[in-house]
This record gives structure tokens, sequence and C-alpha cells, in this order.
């Protein structure tokens, strides 16, 4: 009797403990009821599973903590959450929540820094991105420059135009060196291909003369053109002659209309009376305004003039006499 009651017992145990796993396995593939129509977590580096749970929890995830926590342990993978931002919406298992935070599938924001943006409109730009860490707001840009790793460079384009996403909560910092790093990379990569009879004595004029380039071209297919003809410029001592450069030496005096007397007034940036290229660049350069730099397309071109039918396309003159009546055709309306 004694006997059978025992493995009664047993069997009644064994019988429950199956309906928990069948139960805890049910559970793990249901959707998680949520307070709102989603939930967000930041995870800080260090934080333990528990607190993770506890964390989703209280962003509107409406289980138990001690039951979400459970998981984590029992899976084997909660030493393995990641920290970092994290959204789940309706229809979210705790496995597939927890795949999420092991996966280091992370909320990411997007920032875009544009061709031909000054470093001024980089940091308002950066400024203005969401959910960073803003360290740098208080820095001057030769500090700047010394958190790349750079300094004493000059911080005008030296970060590379292009679109990154960032984890929210990071610093502004790692979203600057990412950007200062892929500026290096390309800028090395395409000087190791320049044509061997350019007057650039090296990257760093490379740079200079794209940034010029990216301010100074209306249609990307004139980039080489415009690049050719500031390279030959260079190559005979001619002074370049472009009104970017005065415009980015007046800075915030500049007030949208370059005057004569701007194009007389002798700045290391004035490129009428000084020759050569201006002692840094002047904006964020592209890819392919670096390349047009290193290897210019051919042409015998000293002068270009925009055309001012709206079409952004510039003609191209050899001598000064064509180039003049092109002035005179295209901008001032002469026949």
């Amino acid at each position: 009797m004694g006997f059978r009651w025992l493995f009664s017992l047993l069997g009644l145990l064994l019988l429950a403990a199956a309906v928990a796993a069948g139960a805890a396995w049910w559970w793990l593939d249901r959707a998680l009821p949520l307070a709102g129509a989603g939930a967000e977590l930041s995870i800080e580096a260090g934080a333990t599973p528990r607190e993770v749970a506890q964390g989703w929890v209280g962003a509107g995830v409406q289980t138990s903590p001690a039951l979400l926590y459970e998981y984590f342990r029992w899976s084997g993978q909660a030493r393995r959450i990641r920290a970092g931002s994290y959204e789940i919406g309706p229809g979210t298992s705790p496995r597939r929540l927890l795949a999420k935070m092991v996966q280091g599938e992370e909320i990411l924001e997007q920032l875009r820094f544009i061709e031909g943006w000054t470093l001024r409109q980089l940091r308002a730009e950066l400024a203005r991105a969401p959910h960073l860490k803003h360290l740098t707001t208080g820095m001057s840009d030769a500090e700047l420059m010394a958190a790349m790793g750079e300094p004493g460079a000059s911080a005008e384009g030296r970060f590379f135009p292009d679109t990154y996403a960032y984890s929210r909560g990071v610093s502004d910092l790692v979203v600057l060196r990412r950007a200062h790093r892929a500026l290096q990379q390309h800028l090395a990569a395409v000087w190791a291909e320049h044509a061997p009879d350019t007057p650039l004595k090296s990257a760093e004029e490379a740079l200079i003369l794209a940034s010029i380039v990216e301010k100074e071209t209306g249609l990307p297919a004139e980039r080489g053109l415009v690049a050719g003809v500031f390279v030959n410029r260079l190559r005979i001592g001619m002074p370049l002659q472009t009104d970017p450069t005065v415009i980015y030496g007046l800075g915030a005096a500049f007030d949208g209309n370059l005057r004569k007397r701007d194009l007389q007034a002798d700045t290391p940036y004035n490129t009428y009376t000084r020759a050569g290229l201006p002692p840094t660049p002047i904006a964020l350069p592209g890819l392919a305004s670096l390349r047009a730099a290193v290897r210019p397309e051919p042409t015998r071109a000293l002068y270009f003039v925009a055309r001012s039918d709206g079409s952004g396309a510039s003609v191209f003159s050899e001598t000064l006499a064509d180039h003049n009546r092109a002035v005179n055709k295209y901008q001032r309306g002469g026949r």
C-alpha cells in the first residue's frame, strides 16, 4: 500500500514537472504583453542579467522580472547579453528578446555628413544629432584634432562625407573618429594612384585641391575637367583664382555677396593674390573629388565659367580671350 502511494506521488510530481516544462516552453514562444506600442531599453556595460530583466519590465514589458531573469539564466546565454539600445514591438517573444540582446541587434541612429560642408556645418549637424553624448561641444578645433590623434593638423576637411550609423548613447567622438579614419584611408588609397606628372607634392596637397574641386563643381561629370584646370594652373605657377577659397577666408563675414574688394584683399586663402594652394582644405571632399585631384582629366584649358542656364555646366577655355568671350556671353548677357 505504501509503495503504491509513493509511486502515485512520484507520478504526480513527474506530471507536474512535465506540465511546468510544457508551460515554460509555451511561454518562451508567446508574445510578451506590452504596456504600449513598443518598449525600449538602453543596457549599460556591466549590467547584470537580473538588472536587464527588471529594466525590460520597467520599460513596459508586462511579465514577471523574476521569470524573465530565470529564463536568461537557464538559457546559458545571460553573460552574452551585449550593452546597447534595444527596441521590441508587439509579437516579440522571450526567446526573440534574448536573441536580440545576445546578437546585438540594437536601435541605430544615422548621421550624414555632406560633400562640400565646412567644419562649422559638420559640427552644427553633430550637435543636432539625437541620442549622442556630446563631448565635443566645448572643444576647440585644435582640441578636436588632438582627440582624433592628429594634433596640430587643421580640422577642416579631415572627415569623410558619408552616412554613419551609431548606437544610442555613444559619444560624438566615436562617430567623428570613424569619419576621420575613413578620410585618412580614402586619401591614402587615392594618393597611392596619383598621376606621375602631378604638380601636387603630397597627399595633404591632394586633399586641399580636392576640397576646392568639391566646391567648384556644378556637375559631377565635370570634376575631372575642373581639377585639370587647377592642375594646369599649378604647373605653370598661375594663381588658382577660385572664389570658394576667398569666401572660406572671409568666414562668418561673408554675407552671400563676393565683392571686388574681397578679391583684392590679400589673405592666406585669397587665391587671386597668392599663387599655389591655400594653407588648408576648405570643405569636406568626397571620394570623386579626391580621385579627380590626383588623376584629373587631361585638358589644355586654363579657364572655366559657369553657364547661366541653370544646368550647372561650365564652359572651358584654353585662352584668356576665349574665356572673356564666354564670360561675356554666359555671365554678362553678351552675344
